[in-house]
């Protein structure tokens, strides 16, 4: 058995999904193990362009087990209408392909009635949240008082337990005088979801734990920098985000696990918190235009920014990360000039860290080194050698800042306009580059 997990390395949006579908090819089980709707991964395959939220990036390549693990929260309507969504793209999900962990806790209306009824309260004070009642779900979870996809299956427990639910959250609503809900509304909707979900539900860690000699791909949404523990706290979302996560999210670990991040070839940020290398003029309008940058789940245009070395170093280490993937190279093949931030200044120090307070998060100053651009296309190249030179030292230095090496390289979001960087030699011979090899490939180049 072979494993690698997959994770955001910035503050989401880095193209994961893109990278877990390319992967897919190769892999038998794609896990989500954290997060819930308001993760936005696009899929563009052929031309055809897919969003999901809550279904694993598998999902559309036939031949692979889709499983939402434990540590997901799960929508059941949002579930459903994305089923419903992908199977219009002919895309086909069943039983046989989808697992829905028993275990996972459920959002429910009250949940993002005060999800969004705290940001309306908090002025500019908001977290900047997508509300879509993550956080108060997580918060059901930790104390004890949440609804499971299991319990939808018991009518007395299930009536006991979202009148609590509610009588719970009523007093918040009421506080912030939004519309209470009604429990027994809420019960009756809930019973009309349990024969379209129970074909799907299953025990993640029974199935994964029998899944003998399978390739098994770990898929994170959001962040490394919206890590609840090690992110910009308080901008940040209601779970770990790092990989060491993905086996908490699933109930199950596996030996020979390859953590894989993901990394724009600049940064972006949406929603609030701090951002120390954002580009408020044209250059990040340009980067902004060239990359699309709107978010998947809320459509609000994202910040830009150059490439920040200190914030991916730390990210590295906190989660694991053992080799990269840089993602949108080719939107930087406009620019002259291309900064790349190396170190902070912090009360006329130079740091070499992205500090815990808030207050010191929010007044680092970015130090820049300056690379040469290479003003050619990019866009669509399959391998290393066709790269241009300046492109080529640009990938090479981001990697000696990082630490790390960078193993694949997106040129564009097409599934197969990616680079698997240190198989190049050997694909004259290869039909099919073995891309569960980054393990080996990458540990040879430290």
């Amino acid at each position: 058995m072979s494993s690698i997990t997959v994770i955001g390395t910035q503050w989401g949006d880095e193209g994961k999904g893109k990278i877990v579908d390319w992967l897919s090819a190769q892999a038998d089980i794609v896990v989500r193990f954290q997060g819930g709707h308001n993760a936005g991964h696009t899929l563009v395959v052929n031309g055809e362009v897919y969003k999901l939220n809550l279904l694993p990036s598998g999902i559309v390549r036939r031949g692979t087990l889709s499983i939402i693990g434990n540590g997901v929260v799960v929508n059941p309507w949002h579930l459903l209408e994305e089923i419903e969504k992908v199977r219009l793209q002919s895309v086909e999900v069943s039983p046989d392909n989808l697992l829905l962990s028993e275990s996972a806790c459920l959002i429910l209306p009250p949940h993002w009635e005060v999800d969004q009824a705290r940001e309306r309260a908090s002025g500019t004070g908001k977290i900047g949240t997508t509300g879509r009642g993550i956080g108060p779900a997580y918060e059901d979870k930790v104390a004890r008082r949440a609804i499971r996809v299991c319990d939808l299956f018991d009518a007395k427990l299930l009536q006991e337990r979202v009148a609590q639910l509610v009588k719970h959250h009523n007093i918040y609503l009421q506080a912030y005088g939004a519309s209470e809900i009604k429990a027994e509304a809420l019960f009756e909707d809930l019973q009309k979801l349990v024969p379209k979900l129970k074909p799907y539900v299953g025990q993640s860690w029974r199935v994964l734990g029998e899944a003998k000699n399978k390739r098994i791909l770990f898929e994170g949404a959001q962040g490394v920098m919206l890590d609840i523990d090690h992110g910009t706290y308080p901008f940040v979302t209601s779970s770990n985000t790092i990989a060491a996560n993905a086996f908490i999210g699933c109930g199950f670990v596996a030996e020979n696990n390859h953590v894989l991040g993901v990394a724009k070839a600049y940064t972006t940020r949406v929603g609030s918190g701090p951002f120390p290398t954002r580009e408020t003029g044209k250059a990040g309008d340009v980067m902004g235009e060239r990359g699309a940058e709107f978010g998947t789940v809320t459509g609000r245009q994202r910040g830009c920014g150059w490439f920040d070395s200190v914030q991916m170093r730390q990210a590295v280490q906190v989660a694991g990360i053992q080799s990269l993937v840089l993602t949108k190279i080719d939107v930087l093949d406009a620019f002259e000039n291309i900064p790349v931030c190396v170190a902070y200044e912090l009360d006329n120090q130079r740091i070499d860290y992205l500090p815990a307070g808030q207050l010191s998060q929010a007044s680092v100053k970015p130090i820049y080194e300056h690379l040469p651009g290479w003003q050619s296309v990019t866009q669509g190249i399959h391998n290393w050698s066709d790269m241009p030179a300046q492109a080529k030292a640009y990938v090479e230095r981001l990697e000696q800042l990082a630490g790390v090496p960078i193993s694949v390289i997106s040129t564009s979001p097409e599934r197969e306009d990616t680079i698997l960087r240190f198989q190049q030699a050997a694909e004259d011979s290869i039909d099919m580059p073995d891309k569960f090899n980054i393990v080996t490939l990458a540990e040879a180049r430290v």
